[in-house]
């Protein structure tokens, strides 16, 4: 989940920035936060315990297609356009539980557009889908901030996310708005002032996947596999970063980026897929703009690279933060 931040940041949550799975690959993890939730991550929502709205707009696109070496795949054309918008429900109490503040939230993707590309009318990629994704379902905690003489000193939150399989999903497809299986995932947030101005900011998630029993017979063919009868994404890790200037009580400045490494290798049919872990990392700069304590708006751009079993782009995320309290 995420929620919303101070009066000088940005809220958001563990999400998705909705890519899937292509059939040429051993291109396999759900769509995932990567980069949505930047600036001022872990600190409480500045309108105070209520119920707030974040909107995420990310497109995407790529033109290398990575193997497991880092290296292009031999295709006629690589190319991928993807336009996801994420619609998050949060809610904050103001019951306490180990000292922080309980919290839920619902999370809502869709795939606006969606291309693919590989100069031979998607005979290898296949054909794109879009429309509804998963549903995320997520409660959390957040601790109020630890405070020192000029301030804010350190706060942080942890949530727990699970991710519903009901999103629309066609084994035909190379790319499919739903991953066709459930994931747990659990993250920490923190943000640190290194000054009133200066704040460091981390979110750092750990994911699960269970089956898809659902997979194209001939998915995983180039490894050998003649009938797939199911398959389970590998189990990663991934990360948000970001360090940010206040040059008023309105705008803030600074760098982002993100990180991700599949930890486990794919399974199909029970038995693990070598050399299909997925890898890759980003960075970039963003601003925010803080209309007031119940109203932001930030903006990213990353550039990806070191790219392993993934396609390697560009990414923008455009974020609106609203309380309704």
């Amino acid at each position: 989940m995420s929620k919303t931040i101070p009066v000088m940041r940005a809220l958001s949550l563990g999400v998705c920035a909705t890519l899937a799975s292509t059939v040429a690959c051993a291109y396999e993890l759900p769509s995932i936060n990567l980069g949505l939730t930047t600036f001022v991550d872990g600190a409480p929502p500045p309108a105070g315990p209520g119920f707030y709205l974040m909107s995420y707009l990310q497109p995407y696109s790529a033109d290398h297609f990575k193997d497991s070496k880092g290296k292009d795949l031999p295709f006629p054309k690589s190319d991928v356009r993807v336009v996801p918008l994420i619609n998050q429900f949060v809610y904050q109490s103001d019951y306490s539980v180990a000292g922080a503040k309980l919290g839920g939230m619902l999370l809502l993707p869709t795939v606006l557009s969606a291309s693919l590309d590989d100069g031979v009318h998607g005979a290898i990629l296949g054909k794109t889908g879009t429309g509804m994704g998963d549903p995320v379902l997520g409660a959390f905690l957040q601790w109020n901030p630890i405070m020192g003489e000029r301030g804010p000193i350190f706060s942080h939150r942890v949530e727990l996310d699970v991710t519903l399989p009901v999103g629309e999903y066609d084994r035909t497809l190379g790319l499919n708005p739903g991953a066709h299986h459930t994931s747990v995932e659990a993250y920490w947030s923190g943000t640190w002032w290194a000054s009133p101005k200066w704040t460091l900011s981390s979110r750092v998630f750990y994911l699960w996947n269970g089956k898809n029993s659902d997979p194209l017979p001939t998915r995983f063919a180039q490894y050998g596999i003649g009938e797939a009868h199911h398959f389970q994404p590998g189990q990663a890790m991934h990360a948000n970063f970001a360090a940010d200037y206040a040059l008023t009580p309105q705008w803030r400045v600074g760098l982002a980026g993100y990180w991700l490494q599949q930890l486990t290798e794919t399974k199909v049919n029970g038995e693990s897929l070598s050399g299909s872990k997925e890898r890759v990392v980003a960075f970039g700069p963003g601003v925010m703009y803080s209309f007031s304590a119940k109203d932001h708006l930030v903006l990213n751009h990353y550039t990806e690279t070191a790219a392993r079993n993934r396609p390697e782009g560009q990414r923008l995320t455009l974020r609106y933060i609203h309380a309704f309290n």
